[in-house]
């Protein structure tokens, strides 16, 4: 570890916050001349504080070992792009409009990659007034389902969250061409384009 750019990178991120060495000491439970020891590259945090000292600070643990906080790169503009995350613990998906550094459950989640849907993981599309009737075949029990339903255009996403053990019947206006997204609790993300 370098202590001097995790230092500087603490006194960074504690004047962003806009405290002083003493207010960061008191709520560590420390006192300021082991805040200042650290921020002048002298000694580096004890493990046992890293997790109260990123939580004040506001960044991970990870990015505060390293002592610096990289930009993601905005992708922007077309939603049909969009980067999909799920846990594989709880079920928790997050989207993205760039790179990101997501993590849930503590585990760091991977960007997934959207697969043109195969026989098994069809959604029929039928056409019902000004809407499009989404269903499936797709058995929905308790461990192998569809988690979400989504529909991105190049400005809009429209996100429907669906259920174990109830069958996927989805409505959602007809809003020109875009990419309908879904994600297989078993086999990953899948798209086709409507």
């Amino acid at each position: 570890m370098d202590c001097g750019k995790i230092g500087r990178f603490i006194y960074t991120l504690r004047r962003e916050k806009g405290l002083t060495q003493k207010q960061l000491a008191q709520q560590l439970y420390l006192s300021d001349k082991t805040i200042s020891k650290w921020e002048r590259g002298l000694g580096c945090p004890d493990i046992a504080l890293l997790t109260d000292l990123a939580e004040i600070l506001g960044v991970n643990i990870e990015v505060l070992l390293t002592g610096e906080q990289k930009e993601n790169r905005f992708v922007g503009g077309d939603m049909k792009k969009i980067n999909y995350y799920v846990c594989p613990l709880c079920g928790n998906f997050v989207f993205c409009t760039g790179e990101a550094s997501v993590s849930c459950c503590g585990r760091k989640l991977e960007v997934l990659e959207a697969k043109k849907a195969d026989a098994t993981h069809q959604i029929q599309v039928e056409t019902v007034e000004d809407e499009w009737y989404l269903t499936t075949e797709h058995p929905m029990t308790k461990e192998h389902y569809f988690s979400f339903v989504a529909f991105a255009t190049g400005d809009k996403i429209q996100v429907i969250k669906q259920y174990p053990e109830w069958n996927l019947q989805v409505r959602i206006p007809k809003r020109g061409h875009g990419k309908l997204l879904w994600y297989c609790t078993e086999h990953g993300l899948f798209y086709q384009l409507l």
